[in-house]
């Protein structure tokens, strides 16, 4: 058995490219359009790593897509937690659980996707401002 690939419907895919490409730096490794089927299918990956594959699934039309904790979160490990939240607060993406302990951050998805990011390595000193940032919504 093989990891391929996890799945997340998104409503608006240029808003989730610029959130999962342009913020968090995962890479695009294709986009299909299905207009028959009326979706497309876009796969990102880490740089360097195309096996752990995030699948983003836009139906053309309209849906609302509620939340549930049964999904969780996807994970991603980072070189440097804190270059990788400020990049993220730079886009404008809020940082949910800041990396206080300079081990672990949260931050969402413009659909609402809960992202862990975690420090490769032991944990980065505690550091200003991140140490003094209150949690800010759920993640």
């Amino acid at each position: 058995m093989k990891y391929l690939h996890t799945m997340v419907r998104v409503t608006d895919i240029d808003a989730s490219l610029r959130f999962y490409c342009d913020a968090l730096g995962l890479r695009q490794l294709s986009r299909r359009d299905y207009p028959q089927g009326r979706f497309t299918l876009v796969f990102l990956a880490a740089p360097g790593d195309e096996r752990a594959q995030v699948e983003l699934t836009w139906n053309w039309d309209p849906e609302q897509y509620a939340g549930g904790r049964n999904f969780g979160h996807l994970a991603y490990e980072v070189e440097d937690l804190y270059a990788t939240c400020a990049q993220l607060a730079a886009h404008g993406v809020p940082i949910l659980r800041p990396p206080r302990d300079g081990h672990m951050a949260f931050v969402r998805s413009p659909d609402n996707i809960s992202i862990e990011l975690l420090q490769k390595g032991a944990a980065l000193p505690p550091a200003e401002p991140w140490k003094s940032m209150p949690n800010s919504g759920s993640w």
